[in-house]
């Protein structure tokens, strides 16, 4: 079968309210960015050239809107977005601390991306796609988890890879321990995996990357390329017998550092589209993971994500 798209995506679609300075009174300021891990892959493999698919629910009012018009600017095909006019789309609030780290508010009881059902999914966009692309917000809860599995499983039989990054927030948990068997059904299901630190050593209690990495690779041998980042302190990747590791890039002019992870993700997957998942030495571990750091330092000087994405000779002038 023919493949329309590269990369199909399931998830949040959301509003990040970022900080944004302070008004003469002294109030607080928050710029409305468009964003959601899912979307923001998707708008960086689009500057990449790649043809893209988006899968979710945002509701049918002011944010919504605009996030679909977002959405449909960025080239990214919307037939597989619903506007649902009973719910509000979800909204997320960041504060930034001077060391990097983040904070998130999130105002999603419910949000319209948690409503979406089996019954909503358009299975030709997903069996359409050369990789299937999800995170764990599409599994905090049981109808969208019914239909985020559903989904991955339509991509599996059509013949797609299978991306996973396991984004934990644990503000939208419940119970961390559901979070945890959410994630590791995803690590059971994927071909490529992109996973942060912090992700890493809450599935392994590892803080060395090698270690943590082994424990998850032995425990998931279906994970083909498996990415774990460390912030400014780079990235690692490992993919059959290879290991590579590569500094981030520390040029100064950080602002905040939402969207840093996706961009890295859809580098990634731009990678393995171009290579396949499996065979890459070190060499192209390395090459791989010197683009995407560079490209993730780039939105880190910029607000938001889905508008913020570098062009690819950006990065490459970095890489120069």
């Amino acid at each position: 079968m023919e493949k329309r798209f590269d990369v199909t995506a399931l998830g949040e679609l959301l509003v990040d309210f970022t900080a944004s300075g302070f008004s003469q009174q002294g109030n607080p300021l928050f710029e409305a960015n468009p964003g959601g891990a899912p979307c923001n892959v998707l708008a960086m493999l689009r500057k990449l050239g790649r043809s893209c698919a988006f899968v979710g629910k945002v509701g049918d009012d002011f944010f919504g809107r605009d996030l679909k018009q977002t959405v449909e600017d960025a080239d990214i095909c919307t037939d597989g977005l619903i506007l649902d006019p009973k719910a509000h789309t979800t909204l997320a609030f960041v504060k930034t601390f001077e060391n990097g780290d983040r904070d998130f508010s999130f105002y999603r009881d419910p949000g319209a991306d948690m409503l979406l059902t089996e019954e909503e999914l358009p299975e030709e966009l997903i069996t359409a796609s050369r990789i299937f692309h999800f995170g764990t917000l599409s599994l905090t809860h049981e109808g969208v988890r019914a239909a985020t599995k559903k989904a991955v499983r339509l991509a599996k039989e059509a013949g797609a890879w299978i991306s996973f990054d396991p984004n934990l927030r644990p503000p939208l948990w419940s119970d961390l321990e559901e979070a945890r068997a959410q994630i590791e059904w995803g690590l059971g299901q994927c071909d490529v995996l992109k996973i942060a630190d912090n992700e890493l050593e809450f599935m392994t209690g590892e803080t060395d990357f090698d270690r943590g990495a082994a424990i998850l690779r032995a425990k998931y041998p279906n994970i083909k390329v498996f990415c774990a980042t460390a912030g400014p302190g780079g990235s690692y990747c490992w993919s059959g017998d290879a290991r590579a590791f590569v500094p981030a890039f520390l040029l100064g002019g950080t602002i905040e550092t939402t969207g840093a992870g996706d961009t890295f993700c859809a580098c990634v997957l731009h990678h393995v589209l171009k290579h396949g998942p499996e065979g890459m030495d070190e060499a192209a571990l390395t090459e791989m993971l010197r683009f995407a750091n560079a490209a993730a330092y780039l939105v880190t000087t910029r607000k938001g994500a889905i508008r913020s994405m570098p062009e690819p000779a950006e990065v490459e002038k970095i890489l120069g």
